[in-house]
């Protein structure tokens, strides 16, 4: 009996230890390819096109390469981290979407209800009066409701009390605003979209019929995050923090510079060489999320997941909706069906698809670009951050190499 109980244990011994080998080779290798890419990615931004910027493969199982390159501080050398927070320009829009269909499961709105039946001011396309605006159109920017110069001119203001008479940057249409000129987000949208608003004007609506045609709006985006506020008696932060980045566990991500640890905060950039002051949206809703490339993966898992059928954030049917293509081709006046990274050939719930296929949001605001897709056949996310503008097509052609890298070294690596 000793000898059969002797053999049994040599025969496991062997076998655990053959595992132990596959596995420790299988992580080498892993690591091996993790290494090269990294390189590549160095190699992408030899002529230092970003001062920093930080990248992540994900799969429905989690985060299979994140890591960050180059400085988030260059006067300081201060090194961008796959923790290193920085804004995430419109990428942010994907969260009113989440938000808006976690409302819905709660009973505090429907889609294709008309948006006047939640405000307390009241929003109609001055062409089509008796057309209602609903929460849908919102969602999938067809509601009619444009950006004009008053957003471009108002929205944007410094976070430190800075004579923004003296900022005057090349490239940069926005205007950044003295920090004083911070109001409410109800305010300004009410300023902005009723009649009785003190910057309104026509020109901020199409005339075009509410649901018709698609038409990018950051306005329209931040109006559905305000109809959140009023449902849930929360601000849309406090809302988005509830149900999205604490079950998530999003701990370095926040949507105002008091929400983050602002040590980890990177510095953002014009140019390689020319600094962008610190600034917010007071439509921060629309491109104000502020966030690393660690937090912004464990969300693009959580999204990957949802699209396979076991998110944990959303039940099934919403994350359907989510996903789901809710316009047609005569929606829209143009279409790219060759980029891989355009989101707007169709959408979902503020959820972009490309011609290609990948599923996600881009994102662009002053010092700031960002890429977030996954291909829903190879089952394989990506995410780039940059905090320095593409300044010209040089490094245009280096963003979008970095981000066909990880697409290119997302099919080498396992979990």
């Amino acid at each position: 009996m000793n000898k059969i109980l002797l053999l049994f244990f040599t025969i496991t011994l062997m076998v655990s230890c053959k595992q132990n080998n596959n596995t420790i080779r299988e992580v080498s290798r892993n690591q091996l390819i993790k290494d090269s890419l990294t390189l590549e990615i160095e190699k992408l931004n030899s002529k230092n096109h970003f001062n920093g910027l930080g990248v992540a493969i994900v799969d429905s199982t989690g985060i299979l390469y994140e890591k960050g390159v180059g400085f988030a501080d260059l006067k300081s050398n201060k090194p961008y981290t796959k923790n290193t927070v920085q804004p995430i320009a419109s990428v942010s829009k994907t969260f009113i979407g989440i938000a808006l269909l976690k409302a819905q499961e709660k009973g505090l709105l429907n889609l294709d209800d008309p948006i006047n039946k939640y405000l307390p001011f009241e929003v109609s396309n001055p062409h089509f009066n008796n057309e209602p605006i609903t929460v849908r159109q919102l969602s999938t920017h067809t509601s009619t409701i444009i950006d004009t110069e008053n957003y471009m001119g108002r929205a944007y203001v410094l976070k430190d009390k800075i004579d923004s008479t003296l900022i005057k940057i090349e490239n940069i249409p926005q205007s950044f605003n003295p920090n004083d000129t911070k109001i409410p987000l109800s305010q300004f949208l009410e300023n902005y979209l009723s009649e009785k608003g003190k910057w309104y004007e026509k020109d901020a609506f199409t005339k075009n019929k509410p649901g018709q045609l698609f038409e990018y709006t950051n306005v329209g985006a931040s109006l559905a995050a305000y109809i959140i506020e009023v449902v849930s008696n929360q601000s849309y932060a406090e809302f988005t923090t509830e149900h999205i980045l604490k079950p998530l566990r999003m701990n370095n991500s926040g949507w105002s510079y008091d929400d983050v640890n602002f040590d980890k905060v990177s510095k953002l950039y014009s140019s390689p060489k020319i600094e962008v002051p610190y600034y917010s949206l007071i439509t921060y809703p629309d491109g104000g999320f502020l966030t690393s490339v660690n937090d912004l993966a464990k969300y693009l898992n959580e999204i990957m997941k949802g699209y396979l059928g076991n998110g944990t954030i959303l039940t099934k049917a919403s994350y359907n909706e989510l996903f789901k293509r809710q316009l047609k081709a005569e929606n829209f006046t143009e279409r790219n069906a060759n980029h891989p990274y355009k989101d707007e050939y169709n959408i979902g719930i503020f959820m972009g698809f490309s011609g290609t296929g990948n599923i996600g949001h881009t994102g662009g605001d002053p010092g700031v670009s960002s890429l977030m897709f996954f291909n829903p056949k190879d089952k394989k996310g990506r995410i780039l951050l940059v905090n320095t503008n593409l300044e010209n097509q040089e490094g245009i052609n280096a963003y979008y190499g970095i981000f066909d890298k990880l697409e290119e070294y997302s099919k080498k690596l396992k979990e």
